[in-house]
């Protein structure tokens, strides 16, 4: 049996066990039953939601349905029972949550007048940072139920259901060679499938005149192009001859810089997905060798002219490893960028930090904060490049993070050392 984790269950009075697969981290559930076409959408809610997981043994497309009416569910909360009033009035007046505990659109996460933190060092919004972290919590527990309808892959990343897709080229890709049979969660595989058309359609960037970049499954794709746009056209320092692309990801930012004309770019990232992510769009888009790309905690050794960085832009901790590409708990990437920028640049060089304000409007980090980090790292503002967000979401009223991704910016950054140093 697999080194991995497993995950257990009876069937057919027989104990069986596979290797557990899960990219959110989330362990192998204790109590598992298997289920198929005969299990109503009530009574499978009512197992998640006690921690009781299904395997399935049913029709494929009657899993995905199930997992769809599971989410209506999830999303409208517990029914009122018929002739129930709701609880006395108690004089105060209630705080009005969504089913799954988040926030009602348009309320709490606007939150209401700055509160000054204890250390009074910044104007943190209090009232919407709890909000967003009730969001989160929501949407947390919205995954773990969600997560726990199973399908099993035999060896060869077969499903062995009826009406299953064809996902071998999709698992391979995302977790290498099949070994041995698995069990994973519908809804990872299902974003696994997402993933594997996004990877083999690309994503067209109008910075590399509509070229594609791949992205590959669990790297954060350029779908949003505006901070990208914004490396695009911000002016280039004098000397051209060598950039740092500090969490190249994908590696689009490292192929814009080297197409306006960067002599050498030198891109970074740990995230061994992220770096053979990069390798392979760069050796397409760049095929003059002209960038390198190494694996790093931020920065590469010696010093550049021009350092650029796109860190994760909301300071929260993430539920998977997609989400370390916008959630950087504790503002780690960001202020270890920051504080390293000054020895990493060249006399007379400049860094380039891509940020979005959305930490702002959520409460999490003030203006101020960010400001304070760029004096204590000795770091001057030479210039500031802002562009409004053009993804849908930032127009969806329905969106519980509405207001504040409306109200949305995304800067360039152009920083230099304090006292040219």
């Amino acid at each position: 049996m697999s080194t991995h984790q497993v995950v257990r269950w009876t069937e057919a009075d027989e104990a069986r066990s596979a290797r557990w697969r899960s990219e959110s981290g989330a362990p192998p559930p204790r109590r598992v039953v298997v289920a198929d076409d005969r299990l109503t959408a009530d009574a499978a809610y009512r197992l998640v939601s006690e921690g009781t997981a299904l395997l399935w043994r049913g029709d494929f497309h009657g899993a995905r349905q199930l997992l769809a009416a599971m989410a209506r569910r999830a999303d409208r909360g517990p029914r009122r029972r018929r002739g129930s009033r709701g609880p006395a009035p108690t004089g105060r007046e209630p705080v009005r949550t969504t089913p799954m505990g988040m926030p009602p659109t348009g309320t709490a996460l606007t939150g209401t007048a700055p509160t000054r933190t204890a250390s009074g060092d910044a104007d943190i919004d209090v009232d919407r940072a709890q909000a967003f972290h009730l969001h989160r919590k929501a949407q947390a527990e919205r995954a773990r139920r969600l997560g726990l309808l199973l399908v099993p892959l035999d060896a060869g990343h077969t499903i062995p259901l009826r009406r299953a897709p064809d996902v071998r080229e999709a698992c391979a890709q995302a977790y290498g060679p099949a070994e041995e049979p698995s069990v994973l969660s519908l809804r990872e595989l299902t974003g696994l499938i997402g993933a594997y058309e996004w990877r083999r359609k690309g994503v067209p960037v109008p910075a590399l005149g509509g070229d594609r970049i791949h992205p590959h499954y669990g790297v954060f794709s350029p779908a949003r192009g505006e901070y990208v746009d914004l490396v695009a056209r911000a002016p280039l320092p004098a000397d051209r001859g060598l950039a740092f692309d500090i969490g190249t990801g994908t590696g689009v930012l490292a192929a814009v810089l080297a197409r306006r004309g960067i002599g050498r770019v030198v891109a970074t990232d740990q995230d061994p997905r992220a770096l053979r992510c990069a390798r392979e769009n760069l050796a397409r888009l760049v095929p003059d060798g002209r960038v390198e790309v190494v694996e790093a905690d931020l920065f590469p050794a010696g010093r550049a002219p021009l350092v650029v960085c796109n860190p994760p832009w909301v300071p929260a901790r993430p539920s998977s490893p997609v989400e370390y590409a916008v959630y950087d708990p504790g503002g780690r990437m960001l202020h270890g960028f920051l504080d390293g920028l000054a020895a990493h640049l060249a006399p007379g060089g400049e860094g380039w930090l891509v940020l979005s304000d959305l930490a702002e409007h959520l409460g999490l980090r003030s203006r101020a904060e960010l400001l304070a980090a760029f004096d204590r790292a000795e770091l001057a503002v030479v210039d500031r490049v802002d562009v409004r967000p053009r993804h849908p979401r930032a127009a969806d009223p329905a969106d519980p993070l509405h207001r504040a991704r409306a109200a949305e910016v995304t800067s360039l950054w152009r920083l230099t050392p304090r006292g040219g140093r």
